[in-house]
């Protein structure tokens, strides 16, 4: 091992690696495949980060540079018998189904980092190292802005949803710009609120907006102590409220989020988000189990006999038919990947933006696509309400 070990100190000192990935397992019971290392950067040294790809998620831990050849000689002692590193200077391979006695072969260098010291955080909307009162107070980052490690995810999380956020701000901004309502937005299960908070440190504090934000979730405590915090901030325009999404009533928002709310109370926040002709809105659908019992088709009757098939089909079944719908009720419609921490490994974030359809022949033509799939698997979802 003395010969890996020396090798992993000169990558880390010497050749500035670009990335390094393991596999190849040692043992079938190993839960994770692959295990892939890339540089980032922070204001006192660099550090690098490992991703643990799992069957249906993935993991990431931060080490420095200092401890990069223990945690690389680690890996291929315990994990994996092969490694292969691309590195500012040469391409090496490791073979080690024997650690004590591994084939190690360079080529010339196919990767090249032109800046290894760069700054990934920096490009955060809420970065790291710059003090953020709500991410403070809820744990996430010390008094001088320092994400704690523990939480990264869920910083990253933050920033990823806040993302998102941004790109759908021209569709906000322009409504409410020069109105003397406030931008109200609604997030229905807004749970522990940390990206409801987010959304109003970015719209209030970030952009300047006159905003009303509302959380609403069917636990008292949990509403309880996410008043006490936007109050303790001086949140003054963003309240919790403890409700149901099918029975909540209001006038108008501007954007409904709504982050895993489970089965069909997506359906209700997007029933609810239609009638107020919200500009925007942001789901994140999860337990989709409505059709489950409902859904029949002689052609795929093969394969939903297997429980785990049908489930997933009828989960996207679920999505594609609330897509169509809110297509058919005037919205532009995208999915696109949302990771969450804490419910799942991935989601499917349905992102609708109101457009304008002079003559309804889009809306006409998604009525007819939803139609004709709701019919052939012979479901009757909830979001047919709409």
């Amino acid at each position: 091992m003395d010969k890996l070990k020396q090798l992993f100190e000169n990558i880390f000192f010497e050749d500035k690696p670009v990335k390094l990935i393991f596999s190849s397992k040692r043992r079938k019971s190993l839960e994770y495949s692959k295990v892939t290392i890339k540089p980032i950067s922070s204001k006192d040294e660099p550090l690098y980060q490992a991703e643990y790809t799992f069957e249906k998620k993935v993991t990431h831990t931060n080490f420095p540079a200092t401890a990069g050849a223990e945690f690389c000689l680690a890996l291929i002692e315990n994990d994996f018998k092969q490694a292969n590193i691309f590195t500012n200077t040469r391409d090496i391979q490791i073979l080690a189904s024997k650690p004590e006695n591994p084939k190690i072969s360079e080529n010339s260098a196919t990767m090249t980092c032109q800046n290894f010291n760069h700054n990934r955080v920096k490009n955060y909307i809420i970065p790291d190292g710059v003090p953020c009162d709500f991410l403070i107070r809820l744990g996430v980052m010390d008094s001088s802005g320092k994400v704690f490690q523990k939480h990264y995810g869920k910083f990253r999380q933050i920033n990823r949803y806040l993302e998102i956020v941004d790109d759908v701000f021209p569709y906000l901004s322009g409504k409410r710009m020069d109105s003397e309502k406030p931008l109200r937005i609604i997030d229905f299960g807004c749970g522990k609120a940390y990206l409801t908070f987010a959304i109003y440190h970015y719209l209030k504090i970030i952009k300047g907006l006159k905003v009303e934000i509302i959380g609403l979730d069917l636990k008292s405590d949990v509403i309880n102590f996410c008043n006490q915090v936007a109050s303790d901030l001086g949140y003054g325009e963003l309240k919790f409220l403890r409700g149901d999404i099918a029975d909540y009533t209001n006038d108008y928002a501007d954007m409904v989020v709504t982050l895993h709310a489970c089965d069909t109370a997506t359906d209700y926040a997007l029933i609810n988000a239609v009638a107020w002709n919200t500009k925007v809105i942001l789901s994140v659908p999860c337990c989709q189990h409505e059709l489950f019992k409902q859904i029949k088709n002689s052609i795929h009757q093969p394969m939903l006999k297997h429980g785990i098939l049908k489930d997933r089909l009828t989960e996207y079944l679920t999505d594609g038919l609330r897509g169509l719908k809110l297509e058919s009720k005037g919205y532009d419609v995208s999915m696109i990947e949302f990771t969450s921490l804490e419910h799942t490994a991935r989601n499917i974030m349905i992102k609708a933006v109101k457009r304008f359809d002079a003559d309804g022949t889009r809306a006409a033509k998604a009525q007819k696509q939803y139609e004709e799939l709701r019919d052939f698997y012979q479901v009757n979802p909830t979001i047919d309400v709409l």
